[in-house]
């Protein structure tokens, strides 16, 4: 009994026999030409003198005609970055790469879940696009949708992710996983919330001041989801190019809290260069007026001026200052 990874690892991606497109269209042409001729011409020249041999010209004609059309469903166009994975009687058969005109087996069949059926409506007439068998070999983009995750301390966050990927090995691709898209999509959100409950939103006063958060080491923290995403998708046959996150804040129910408190880390640093400021003022001002010995104040009316100019300089409004006209004892 074959193991679940044997199961997924046992399709190796080889190359399908093909034929050049130009020459079985040419060779498909002219046994329709032929066809047409025994089936229609044929009998008006042999008739005359031999009834079977016409009769058995034109059944002739029309297996001729019938062949014909059954080469015809092995002529494929690929254009640049496309593939084909073909199928013969439910067994993987080959893929066709590489831009051109070919011609494969008629019986074999292509198969790309990731093409699967959708309905559109237009104008109120409903349209259904059976998906096409190609699979794009191109760089694409996921625009992966916004989610509520949890950040390392619990609080909900709103992160939003771009995924830049490309198919490397279609039979993967095709056959391990139901939908290669919808796997990716699925994979991504799981990527997305392992990495981002491992790291907080931003840091706290208290915290060290050197660790990770998702929102000043974005970058680091995209690697970190790219890096986590391609372990999961490698079994599909899929090559994660790039992450980026493309949107990052606290969710509704906490972002008012939130900003209430980032506003108070702001009120309270200004402040601190306020009073730092004001007391280098202070300083300034005792020691030029000692060293140009305008006045001689003691310790006391010392205090009472220092108190008075950090009033003045640390306060949110004017001060109205109150002249004394008499003596300063």
């Amino acid at each position: 009994m074959e193991t679940g990874e044997k199961i997924v690892n046992r399709y190796t991606e080889k190359p399908v026999k093909t034929k050049n497109g130009f020459a079985m269209l040419a060779l498909i042409l002219l046994l329709l030409l032929g066809s047409i001729a025994a089936a229609v011409c044929g009998p008006v020249f042999v008739s005359s003198f031999n009834t079977g041999l016409a009769v058995a010209m034109v059944v002739l004609g029309v297996l001729v005609f019938i062949f014909d059309l059954f080469l015809m469903a092995g002529l494929k166009i690929l254009n640049p970055n496309e593939a084909l994975v073909f199928t013969l009687f439910g067994k993987y058969h080959g893929t066709l790469k590489g831009d051109g005109y070919f011609w494969v087996n008629p019986f074999c069949e292509g198969i790309n879940p990731g093409g699967a059926p959708t309905t559109v409506t237009i104008n109120g007439n409903t349209s259904v696009n059976l998906g096409a068998k190609k699979i794009s070999l191109k760089t694409m983009t996921l625009n992966n949708e916004k989610q509520t995750v949890n950040d390392e301390r619990g609080n909900p966050i709103v992160i939003g992710t771009i995924v830049i990927w490309r198919i490397v090995d279609t039979t993967k691709a095709v056959f391990n996983v139901q939908n290669y898209r919808t796997f990716l999509g699925t994979q991504c959100d799981s990527a997305t919330r392992n990495i981002a409950r491992m790291y907080p939103y931003d840091l706290m006063d208290d915290d060290d001041q050197g660790e990770k958060t998702l929102r000043g080491s974005s970058q680091e923290i995209a690697e970190m989801m790219k890096k986590d995403l391609q372990e999961r998708v490698s079994m599909a046959g899929l090559e994660i190019l790039e992450v980026r996150i493309t949107h990052l804040s606290y969710a509704p129910e906490i972002a008012a809290a939130m900003l209430q408190r980032q506003q108070a880390e702001a009120v309270v640093a200004a402040r601190k260069k306020i009073v730092e400021g004001a007391v280098g003022m202070v300083e300034m001002a005792l020691d030029q007026l000692g060293k140009d010995q305008v006045v001689e104040l003691d310790e006391e009316r010392k205090a009472a001026m220092v108190s008075n100019l950090l009033v003045v300089l640390c306060g949110n409004k004017d001060a109205q200052p109150i002249v004394n006209s008499g003596s300063i004892y």
